[in-house]
C-alpha cells in the first residue's frame, strides 16, 4: 500500500505543474497587453520599459516562468492591480469563505444525496425510484445562478425570511449564530447539483451491488437486512467518497457565480472582480491556488481510497 501512496503522489506532480503553467499563460492567453491594466495611456516608452523590467517581461518566455513559479512557491503571487495589496492577503481573506460554504453545501449535498440514492436503489423500478431520480435530475440540470435568483425572489424579496446578500460578518471576522441566516440560501443553492449527481451515483451503487451474487448469498444465509446493508455500504463507499472528493472540489473552484448572486465574499466574487478590472495578478493567483487546492483535494481523496476499499489494499 505504500507503493500505492507513493504513486498517487508522484502522479500529482506533474499535474500541478501543468496548473501553474496555465495559470503563467493567463497573462499571455488575456487579450490586449498584460501592463495596460498597470500602465498609463500616455505612458513613455522609458516608462514601459522600466515596468517591463519590473515584472520580468522583458526576458524570455521560459524565465519569466521560472521566476514566476519561484515567486509563486514562495507565496509571492504579486499585487492586486485594483487594490494594491498583496494577492496573497487578498485569497487569504476570501478563500476561508469559500471553503465554508463548500464544505456546508458538500456535506448537505452528499448526505441527501446518499439517502436518496440508497432509498431509489433499494426500490428500483418504482415509482418512489422515478420520483426520486426526477428530482435528481432537476438539480443536476438548474442551472446554479438561476436557482440562487429564485430563492432570493422568493424567501428574501418575497418572505422576507432571509437575508440575500452578503456573509454578515462584521470587520473583526467573528461568526455568530446570527450570520447562520446569511449561509442558508448559499448553501441550498451551491448543494442542489452535486446532491443530484451523488443521488444517481449511490442509486446505480446500490442497484448493481444488491443484483450480485454475495447479497444473494447472504440473503439465502437468512442474513438480517441491517447485516447486509452494513456490506452494501462497504461496497459502495469507495465510489461515492471519490465522487464526494471531486464534488468538493468542483463547489471550491466552480462556486463563482453563485457568490456573485448572493455578493459572497469568497474566491469566487474575488475571481469576478478581477475579470472585471482585468486585475491579471489577482486573476492568477486565485486560479492557481483553487486549482491546486483541487489537485491536493483529488490526492487526499485518492490516498484515503485503500482505508474503505480493502481490495486496494490487497494488491
Amino acid at each position: 500500500m505504500f507503493s500505492y501512496f507513493i504513486k498517487r503522489v508522484l502522479y500529482a506532480i506533474p499535474i500541478a505543474l501543468a496548473v501553474t503553467m496555465l495559470c503563467f499563460s493567463l497573462v499571455y492567453l488575456a487579450p490586449g497587453d498584460p501592463l495596460q491594466a498597470v500602465l498609463p495611456a500616455d505612458a513613455s516608452q522609458e516608462v514601459i520599459d522600466s515596468v517591463k523590467a519590473e515584472y520580468g517581461l522583458d526576458k524570455p518566455l521560459p524565465a519569466q516562468y521560472l521566476m514566476w513559479l519561484e515567486r509563486a512557491l514562495k507565496g509571492d503571487l504579486g499585487k492586486s492591480i485594483g487594490s494594491g495589496r498583496a494577492v496573497t492577503e487578498e485569497i487569504g481573506k476570501a478563500i476561508g469563505n469559500s471553503l465554508l460554504l463548500a464544505v456546508l453545501a458538500a456535506t448537505l449535498a452528499f448526505t441527501v444525496g446518499s439517502l436518496m440514492g440508497i432509498a431509489a436503489g433499494y426500490r428500483q423500478g418504482s415509482a418512489y425510484d422515478r420520483a426520486l431520480s426526477s428530482v435528481a435530475i432537476a438539480g443536476v440540470s438548474i442551472p446554479h445562478y438561476w436557482l440562487g435568483i429564485v430563492l432570493v425572489a422568493i424567501f428574501s424579496a418575497k418572505l422576507n425570511w432571509l437575508p440575500s446578500i452578503g456573509s454578515g460578518v462584521e470587520g473583526d471576522g467573528h461568526w455568530s449564530m446570527a450570520q447562520v441566516h446569511y449561509l442558508i440560501l448559499p448553501v441550498l443553492t451551491l448543494s442542489a447539483m452535486p446532491a443530484g449527481i451523488v443521488m444517481r451515483s449511490v442509486r446505480a451503487l446500490v442497484a448493481d451491488t444488491l443484483n450480485k451474487d454475495f447479497v444473494t448469498g447472504l440473503v439465502a444465509k437468512g442474513m438480517g437486512k441491517g447485516a447486509i446493508f452494513r456490506h452494501l455500504a462497504k461496497n459502495i463507499a469507495p465510489t461515492t467518497l471519490a465522487v464526494f472528493g471531486v464534488q468538493l472540489g468542483y463547489l471550491m473552484a466552480g462556486s463563482i457565480l453563485v457568490e456573485t448572486v448572493f455578493a459572497w465574499p469568497g474566491t469566487g466574487l474575488l475571481l469576478s472582480t478581477a475579470i472585471l478590472q482585468r486585475d491579471i495578478p489577482l486573476l492568477q493567483g486565485t486560479i492557481f491556488v483553487l486549482s491546486l487546492l483541487f489537485v491536493g483535494l483529488n490526492l487526499v481523496v485518492d490516498l484515503l481510497q485503500p482505508f474503505f476499499d480493502p481490495r486496494m489494499k490487497r494488491s
